[in-house]
């Protein structure tokens, strides 16, 4: 029954890219790094298909372990882009958590067990991270090797830091609901804002119209600026 059951787990993840049956490889050049191996049943596996899917034996079946750093893109079924299909990655989401549950797995050996939990947890950090303009953009700043400089507004105008500070000393103030929401509303449109701009950044840079990621650097600060004053709001609205 489990192994039936694991066949369609494997057609459900790799469709028709599942191999049909196992052939072993050549022996690997010398100087070439290592074949890697079914960690239940010791044979070859073969080369991790484009899309990121979670790996089973062909020969056994067992859940493999996941990549050590996973394109989350792909592994999502998505585009390396800051313009991607939310309800497409809401699809993949639902149908990876559904197929890599772990009580899928509840009388497999405790080692397989684990690997779910782990395939679960890094579907949800992929989710999370691509659900979300700001974690999406800086996402795609670390694969191009940029990140945001902790500690510092180097970066940032002087008007843009007087715009949050002022913002923060009214919030600290205020204890009117209405007015509350007002500036909870004028944050979501320049969330808005900045998201369209950060878009174009990406673009002109996908497009080799620049090749400078600065501007979308920029930009996301800024974001993560006004992502803390929702924090904010979120806890004047809701004291704990």
């Amino acid at each position: 029954m489990w192994a039936v059951r694991r066949g369609q787990l494997c057609r459900a993840l790799w469709g028709s890219q599942a191999p049909a049956a196992f052939s072993r490889p050549r022996s690997a050049e010398p100087g070439s790094l290592p074949v890697p191996r079914c960690w239940s049943c010791g044979i070859p596996l073969p080369a991790r298909g484009g899309q990121g899917l979670p790996r089973f034996c062909p020969a056994c079946q067992a859940l493999q372990p996941p990549e050590s750093q996973p394109d989350l893109f792909r592994l999502m079924g998505c585009d390396r882009s800051f313009n991607i299909s939310v309800q497409q990655l809401q699809q993949r989401f639902r149908s990876l958590q559904r197929s890599l549950h772990p009580d899928y797995f509840s009388q497999r050996p405790q080692k397989e067990r684990d690997f779910s939990e782990q395939h679960s947890s890094l579907v949800n950090r992929a989710y999370q991270t691509l659900l979300s303009p700001l974690r999406r953009g800086l996402y795609l700043l670390e694969l191009n090797g940029v990140e945001l400089a902790k500690g510092t507004d180097s970066d940032i105008d002087v008007e843009f830091l007087k715009e949050i500070m002022e913002i923060n000393e009214t919030l600290a103030e205020l204890n009117n609901e209405a007015k509350i929401e007002e500036i909870e509303s004028f944050i979501e449109v320049k969330q808005e804002e900045l998201t369209k701009d950060v878009s174009k950044a990406f673009e002109r840079v996908l497009c080799f119209i620049s090749d400078d990621l600065q501007e979308a650097k920029k930009l996301l600060a800024k974001m993560k600026y006004f992502e803390n004053l929702e924090d904010k709001v979120k806890s004047k609205k809701n004291p704990s």
